[in-house]
């Protein structure tokens, strides 16, 4: 089930920082009424598969989707912080209506950053409008943080590539209709020799090979590719590109996910607030105990520094229109962890409520724990900041 709560929303009091435009806030507060609606409440969670189908075309239908692939097809302009406030928004209403936004816009954004204008053509507006879902296939088995070590290959045979071996770990494995693809090309060593395709679902030789369950539900699958001939329009960017533009994806949408952390964040905060108000303690209320403001104080500080990090660096991409790898870096892990922490607050402060099975405190511990490894795990974030500094003085 969805997150539902009493509480009327989260706090916007961060819009009016400098970072955005009225055009931010309106968008901000379109998503907010969206998560409140019937469509959303009336999709049961228990089914997962058939939830994301049904929020995907949800948010397409609210024309939401949009800020997550681009406003246009010929040119599709992704604004970072659109992409930000809406997985925050959705994150602190309902964290699988976060992931089904996300996933259109990691799904697709190589191919709208290095697509032919026939790809963009043919894909963008589909996934925009939640007719079609997309995945984002990087990882395998050994080779996660490591890409280097990528082994599934892509050889061109004639004006088309035949593909082989496995992704896993991909968000919407299973049930999406399109792929973005990196494989072994082998024009240099390393990252040097990875290329990007995009893949159909029903392309012959691609297959499900395993689902995979994780503590916060959503589609994870093993993709595997035996003998997948595909034409070699598909490719994305020139041959051995496939690292840079994987990079350049996920610079994009980084920064996001620590705005999906921050939404998860401010939820436990909220909820934290309206239950140490109500709740008795010692001839009092669990408000009034010192060690519980410190608590909240340490929360909200702490859900703030993340927030500045993060808006920084969607600023930063959007306005200033400068390279946000370090930026993004800092705000993915300082965001994750605030959040992991912040929310481990606030099932301390609910005490054994808060580790009850379908309590929002309950099931917000369970969708953070993802964010601090996907997209780049806490460790290699602080390798990427430190390269960064290094690379730079």
């Amino acid at each position: 089930m969805s997150m539902a709560s009493a509480l009327p929303g989260p706090t916007r009091d961060h819009l009016d920082w400098p970072f955005f435009e009225e055009r931010h806030r309106e968008f901000a507060a379109e998503v907010d009424t969206f998560a409140k609606s019937s469509a959303v409440a009336a999709i049961d969670h228990r089914d997962v598969d058939g939830a994301c189908g049904k929020l995907v075309k949800a948010l397409g239908d609210a024309g939401l989707l949009a800020a997550a692939t681009g406003s246009s097809h010929d040119e599709p302009l992704i604004d970072s912080r659109l992409v930000c406030l809406a997985r925050e928004t959705l994150a602190w209403h309902d964290g699988l209506a976060d992931f089904a936004f996300a996933m259109q816009g990691l799904g697709t954004g190589a191919i709208g950053l290095s697509g032919s204008p026939e790809l963009r053509a043919a894909v963008l507006p589909k996934v925009r409008s939640g007719d079609w879902l997309a995945a984002f296939a990087l990882s395998e088995k050994d080779a996660g943080s490591d890409v280097a070590a990528m082994s599934c290959a892509a050889r061109l045979d004639g004006d088309h590539y035949v593909l082989d071996g496995e992704k896993t770990w991909i968000s919407n494995g299973g049930i999406a209709d399109v792929y973005t693809v990196f494989a072994r090309t082998g024009e240099a060593p390393g990252t040097r020799g990875i290329s990007a395709f995009v893949v159909f679902a029903d392309d012959p030789g691609f297959s499900i090979a395993e689902r995979i369950e994780v503590i916060a539900p959503h589609p994870l699958a093993t993709i595997r590719f035996e003998n997948c001939r595909i034409s070699a329009s598909r490719r994305l960017g020139a041959p051995g590109e496939g690292f840079k533009i994987a990079m350049r994806t996920l610079d994009i949408f980084r920064a996001s996910v620590a705005a999906a952390g921050l939404g998860f964040a401010r939820r436990a905060l909220d909820e934290s607030l309206a239950h140490v108000r109500a709740r008795p303690m010692l001839g009092g209320r669990l408000a009034d105990l010192q060690l519980t403001q410190a608590a909240l104080g340490d929360m909200a500080t702490g859900i703030d520094a993340a927030a500045l990090l993060t808006y920084r660096a969607a600023w930063r991409r959007d306005v200033q229109r400068l390279p946000t790898t370090r930026e993004a870096a800092m705000a993915k892990m300082t965001a994750t962890e605030t959040a992991q922490s912040v929310i481990d607050r606030a099932v301390q402060l609910f005490g054994g409520r808060g580790v009850r099975s379908g309590e929002i405190t309950e099931k917000l511990y369970r969708e953070i724990r993802a964010l601090r490894i996907y997209e780049g795990a806490t460790e290699v974030q602080k390798l990427i900041v430190a390269r960064e500094l290094l690379k730079a003085n």
